[in-house]
């Protein structure tokens, strides 16, 4: 692995990162995603971000559970499981990576499970609003589309929720229940793309035609080409936005994969999510990545496989390279 070469649009230096490692399972109900970000950091990532990479890493060296917000009693709300921890974990990791993108690096987040992306999704885009008053672009590499609103919901499981509060298409005025999510926290629907859904429930189709929201499913890799689809989704949101990276390790198939909470098949080779990856750094506009739900705990002989791969897909989207 070299540095990469890909300089930044938006970011005023190319090698200044800031990680946060986020050890919350809250959002779903399998325990064990919460070991995700020691599991990638014991397997060398940060290692490989500073020594091959060349990154300047900025983490105080702890995975955040942010057992002192969790509250000693947390009912269902508007049919949510765990409202008041989910938000209260959330809006602290905002708070975290906004510290960093304000700064101008690149922010890592290591989860955890889907719902974290309320936090680091919004910390980002209140970020780069007012370092640069721009619009970010999302791109939500997932089996599962994740934009049921809390009344949509079968489970209740608020990480198959965090799109639907990132674009107002969910909206709570309690304070301790995502009210805290401000318009400058938020993201365009019109900036938002998602890449290998096939496992999409029957309410989330509606949202996603209702507001014309760009979706390339497997069908759609399998027509044309990882690719193609990749030029597609690149063009959509154009060359002059800053792009967010949130990126579920279920959206490779489980022969990659199949340690974590929703595992799917007919999904992405791992081939293909590292290109995914490589693609959207060699566009110089990603400013920040997610990489949720590896749990270690599951499928215990694929758990070093599905931690590779989680490895490689961050070191994609960091600059490294085939040659």
């Amino acid at each position: 692995m070299d540095a990469p070469t890909i300089q930044p649009k938006f970011l005023p230096s190319g090698n200044e990162l800031g990680l946060v490692a986020v050890g919350f399972s809250g959002g779903q109900c399998k325990p064990g995603v919460d070991a995700a970000p020691m599991a990638l950091i014991d397997a060398g990532i940060v290692e490989q971000i500073k020594n091959d990479l060349k990154y300047n890493v900025t983490y105080d060296d702890k995975v955040h559970a942010y057992n002192e917000l969790m509250p000693t009693s947390d009912p269902d709300y508007r049919n949510m499981k765990k409202p008041l921890a989910v938000s209260a974990v959330t809006r602290a990791l905002s708070a975290q990576v906004y510290e960093h993108a304000s700064k101008g690096r690149f922010v890592l987040t290591l989860g955890g499970d889907h719902s974290i992306a309320i936090g680091s999704i919004s910390g980002t885009a209140q970020a780069i609003r007012e370092r640069l008053g721009r619009e970010i672009a999302v791109i939500w590499v997932d089996a599962h589309a994740d934009i049921n609103t809390p009344e949509t919901s079968d489970s209740g499981n608020i990480h198959g929720m965090p799109v639907a509060f990132l674009t107002r298409l969910a909206r709570e005025e309690r304070q301790d229940v995502f009210g805290w999510i401000k318009d400058n926290q938020t993201i365009s629907t019109r900036k938002l793309v998602y890449i290998g859904l096939r496992d999409v429930d029957r309410e989330e189709k509606k949202i996603l035609k209702e507001n014309g929201i760009k979706a390339f499913s497997m069908h759609d890799i399998d027509r044309h080409g990882i690719g193609r689809v990749m030029d597609m989704a690149l063009g959509w949101i154009g060359s002059d936005t800053p792009i967010h990276l949130s990126f579920d390790i279920d959206a490779l198939d489980p022969m990659w994969a199949p340690s974590t909470g929703t595992a799917v098949r007919g999904g992405l080779t791992l081939r293909e999510g590292d290109f995914i990856a490589e693609c959207v750094h060699g566009t110089g506009s990603l400013v920040a990545l997610d990489l949720v739900e590896v749990n270690p705990s599951l499928e215990a002989q694929g758990a070093t496989e599905t931690i590779r791969a989680g490895c490689s897909i961050v070191r994609c989207a960091l600059g490294d390279t085939l040659l």
